[in-house]
């Protein structure tokens, strides 16, 4: 047992911080050798619980440095210094298939640190904690603003970065969702863009590739933007739509595009006509397994010769992130056939590829926590007899591709 005169100190540096900066997590004042869990708590704007630990052992200072020292178990091993967050999982006996997700840009996702003693894998809430501090992760940068947007037929929420400006801009569209999902274009304009997310979903509209097109010289004509600098990033539905886009040279001129486990196909109608057929003609082709999960890779497979972008087409730089798990979308297939003709048209100077083995569909900000299977709900799946309750697909583990579009916009 440690003696009672001995009070641990436990500090997270810094408390506050974007969720792409790391911190440090140290405990001082511990007896040399002690054994020690380092444990997170986090309840979500779902009011689920999550959870992380990792086992360590004080050094001979009795000092316990999470950036520098291996976990010798718990939810990750190793050197890794985020651990207490990408590793969190459901705390025992939550909702079946939760997701940890920040919906509220503008209040920080708090975090619950604290550290025990000796290597606890359970009951951490009925054991008292040597020392405990809470840190915060904010998706919006101080002097941020927030604006929804609802002018010339377009829809969405505008992040404007604190300064004079001008800034460039960034086009960010998300996957086939109804709500808008805002946390990584406020990253992304923390990092010093005008970005800007659209809207897929208007009531009573079929947003054709028309609408997106004004949504990007909405962006450019904006007075804090600079024109000639406004690139693209989407993901899932969103990456298909960047493509379409990067390929209307007679429209538009982004300065770079993103395309997160998309595909090449065509988009000449609206995303929900789109789908809707690709449900109707391939149903057959979602899966099920024993445990009645979902995946839907199958609906855009085998791979079409028509009805596809003209790669060729395509003036600016573009970056291709493959998840070689993803069972939504064949996007390593889709990738391989692009860089194909990429390399046909003489372009493959602009092509670049970061394929993750392992990783899933839904490739996330930094230090996100890693989730093999998630909950979510395309319209079709109620319209085609596959389930009054929600479609249950592989998604995956955390990453974001930032640097490479600082560089180019």
């Amino acid at each position: 047992m440690m003696a009672g005169a001995v009070h641990p100190i436990l500090s997270v540096c810094p408390s506050r911080a974007l969720f792409t900066e790391k911190f440090r997590v140290l405990v001082e004042n511990l007896p040399p050798g002690l054994s020690v869990t380092l444990h997170s708590l986090h309840c979500s704007e779902m009011k689920d619980y999550w959870e992380a630990f990792g086992h360590y052992v004080a050094d001979n200072k009795g000092t316990v440095d999470v950036s520098q020292e291996a976990s010798l178990g718990g939810t990750y091993t190793g050197k890794e210094p985020m651990g207490l967050l990408w590793s969190m999982i459901p705390v025992p006996g939550s909702k079946e298939h939760a997701v940890l997700f920040k919906v509220d840009v503008e209040t920080p996702q708090e975090v619950l640190i604290s550290v025990f003693q000796g290597h606890l894998s359970e009951g951490f809430r009925q054991k008292p904690p040597l020392a405990s501090v809470v840190a915060e992760r904010w998706s919006m940068a101080p002097g941020l603003k927030r604006i929804r947007v609802q002018e010339k037929e377009i829809e969405g929420i505008l992040f404007i970065p604190p300064g004079p400006g001008p800034f460039p801009g960034v086009l960010d569209l998300w996957g086939y969702e109804v709500e808008l999902t805002e946390c990584r274009p406020a990253m992304l304009a923390s990092q010093g863009f005008v970005a800007f997310v659209a809207k897929y979903v208007i009531p009573g509209r079929e947003l054709k590739m028309d609408y997106f097109l004004r949504a990007f010289e909405f962006l450019q004509e904006h007075p804090l933007v600079i024109s000639n600098r406004v690139g693209l990033i989407g993901l899932s539905q969103g990456a298909i739509v960047v493509l379409n886009m990067a390929c209307r040279t007679e429209a538009i001129s982004p300065r770079c595009c993103v395309s997160i486990n998309g595909s090449h196909l065509l988009m000449e109608e609206s995303s929900v006509t789109f789908w809707k057929k690709q449900f109707k003609m391939k149903e057959h082709t979602i899966l099920r397994n024993e445990q009645n999960h979902v995946t839907m890779r199958g609906l855009t497979l085998p791979l079409p010769n028509e009805a596809t972008i003209n790669m060729e087409n395509i003036n600016c730089p573009l970056l291709l992130v493959v998840g070689e798990g993803d069972l939504n979308f064949p996007s390593a297939e889709c990738a391989e056939l692009m860089a194909k003709r990429m390399h046909t048209a003489g372009k493959e100077h602009l092509l670049t590829i970061l394929s993750y083995p392992g990783a899933g569909h839904i490739l996330h900000l930094p230090n996100s926590n890693l989730v093999r299977i998630s909950r979510y709900r395309l319209p079709c799946f109620d319209q085609h007899g596959l389930g009054h309750h929600r479609g249950v697909v592989y998604k995956g583990w955390g990453l974001f591709c930032l640097g490479w579009t600082e560089e180019l916009c």
